[in-house]
């Protein structure tokens, strides 16, 4: 690991340990920087953050800076003045150009392992992005959201403050989720509705294909397993029991044929 060690642009554009960062990049105090990481000109990166190793940080991406919150300081973290829960971008992840990801409140703002941030993206204060999992270009995750491992959010969809999106789940370009998705769901439109279950998701994460039609059995008739889980889960309970264990969750409405 590197800790920056000037808070300013940074001097040399590739380092002992295979790292690169462009010239035009501005590390800030607090960063530490993994091995094999790769940070593009414009970029800036704002401390408390943890950089790990095999991060790609696109040209212009913004990570770090306080969160959105009246109630908090507008820090001046360029100059030195650190405050908040930080932000960890895990290892293997993608940041593209322009994505935004600002500092946690009270948890590190997080993206998990070989996750993807696509471009325009912006991840609000004490997001937690699980692993495998892409945000699209041009989607708004509004603060304290916990989206599962493997979840695909379509571009331009916005996701409303608190709200759980479990793993495996698919949301739709430009879909306004402001209920929680369950696992493996598919949801799109406005208003948004479970309109069916993400199959090939199911199969690339490993299970039984076959699950995929019990999982959408239980949610045409209504079941979110909110209070308990069914036995023909299967390896499906996992990301079950992932999802249950989250209180007051208000699940998406169902339209499923």
């Amino acid at each position: 690991m590197l800790p920056s060690s000037n808070g300013g642009v940074a001097s040399r554009t590739k380092l002992d340990h295979m790292t690169e960062i462009s010239a035009q990049a501005f590390i800030g105090e607090g960063v530490t920087v993994g091995d094999n990481v790769k940070i593009g000109p414009g970029a800036v990166i704002l401390g408390p953050c943890v950089i790990e190793d095999g991060v790609y940080i696109g040209p212009g991406a913004q990570i770090g800076a306080p969160p959105e919150m009246s109630s908090l300081p507008q820090n001046a973290a360029w100059a030195g003045d650190l405050q908040h829960a930080g932000v960890r971008i895990c290892a293997g992840a993608v940041v593209r150009e322009g994505a935004v990801i600002h500092q946690g409140t009270y948890r590190e703002t997080t993206v998990g392992p070989r996750s993807w941030v696509l471009t325009r993206a912006y991840l609000a204060h004490d997001v937690l992005l699980g692993a495998d999992a892409t945000v699209s270009a041009g989607v708004s995750v509004g603060g304290h959201c916990e989206i599962g491992d493997r979840v695909n959010i379509g571009m331009n969809a916005v996701i409303h403050q608190r709200r759980v999106i479990a793993p495996g789940a698919m949301v739709g370009m430009g879909t306004p989720v402001t209920r929680d998705v369950p696992p493996f769901a598919k949801v799109y439109g406005t208003p948004p509705r479970i309109a069916g279950v993400n199959d090939v998701g199911v199969e690339r994460a490993g299970h039984d294909a076959a699950l995929a039609e019990i999982l959408r059995s239980h949610y045409a008739a209504g079941e979110f397993f909110t209070s308990g889980l069914p036995e023909d889960l299967g390896s499906l309970s996992e990301a079950a029991e992932w999802w249950a264990a989250h209180d007051d969750l208000r699940p998406t409405s169902v339209s499923m044929q």
